[in-house]
């Protein structure tokens, strides 16, 4: 069976699974989890994402991730790639840590926000490994629910705003629309093994249409951001050549080769700029 192609377009909203290896763990301790959110952190900033619910499983992960610039490829290569370099050196090893690509599920985000991140927070209990998502650590489920406070990276406000504005009624009403939601499908309305929508969603978003514009009103205000600088105006505007590459790397609008083939360097010594500066 061939792969189901990507389709990527501003303001898309996807449903994104990555399992390990032979279906091997992807995280060995406690640690592993905090490392993986953290380079999910940086990639959000990064690529400026929006993530509506998150499950990192032993073996798998499940994200609802939003793509207000609509750059999914380019984000997952850093998040698996990044993630698998920092696995195989904190535990000595070498090779592929994930099977194969990420699986990514293009969501109706009108009719199906709310479905796809119960499914998410439900994974642990569908597994057994709890009897409620209150029990799990690892996803997104205390964050939306108020246990503890959201990351930067991570939106609760446009879940919650579905059940209420006051946000402890809106919070009660979340639950229970989980609570109600084990054991109810979801992928039976699956189309083409890529799309989760209405036929009309599918045809307006198939992949010969031009889908270089979308709807992100919705998006939080943090998340949007204006279309990058040339790179003259970031190597004029910055106090030295370091300063303008890390800040035309970070405005996500262009490769670390981009950027070598401007400055005349090796994209490899790019990325070592780039690198010292995210620790700076």
């Amino acid at each position: 069976m061939s792969r189901p192609l990507r389709v990527e377009y501003a303001g898309a909203l996807y449903h994104v699974t990555s399992r390990g290896n032979a279906r091997q763990p992807i995280y060995l301790d406690e640690a592993d989890f905090d490392l993986f959110l953290g380079v999910l952190a940086e990639t959000c900033r990064r690529f400026n994402w929006v993530i509506h619910s998150y499950c990192l499983m032993t073996n798998h992960y499940h994200l609802l991730i939003e793509t207000p610039d609509g750059n999914l490829s380019k984000g997952m290569r850093q998040l698996n790639g990044v993630y698998t370099q920092k696995f195989n050196r904190k535990h000595n090893r070498v090779g592929h840590l994930y099977q194969g690509r990420y699986k990514a599920i293009l969501v109706d985000k009108e009719a199906y926000l709310l479905e796809v991140g119960r499914y998410i927070l439900l994974n642990p209990v569908r597994a057994i490994m709890v009897d409620t998502p209150n029990e799990y650590e690892w996803s997104s489920w205390p964050f939306i629910t108020g246990l503890k406070e959201a990351p930067d990276w991570l939106t609760v406000d446009q879940t919650l705003l579905q059940f209420g504005r006051q946000r402890n009624k809106a919070v009660e009403k979340y639950k229970q629309f989980v609570y109600e939601g084990v054991g109810k499908p979801l992928w039976t309305s699956l189309k083409q093994q890529m799309y989760l929508g209405s036929e009309e969603f599918v045809s307006s978003h198939l992949p010969n249409l031009d889908l270089e514009e979308g709807d992100i009103k919705e998006v939080p205000a943090k998340q949007r951001r204006a279309k990058p600088l040339s790179l003259k105006e970031y190597q004029d505007s910055a106090p030295s050549r370091n300063d303008a590459i890390i800040a035309a790397f970070n405005s996500g609008g262009y490769t670390q080769k981009q950027i070598g083939n401007h400055f005349d360097l090796h994209y490899s010594r790019v990325s070592r700029i780039v690198a010292r500066g995210s620790t700076s």
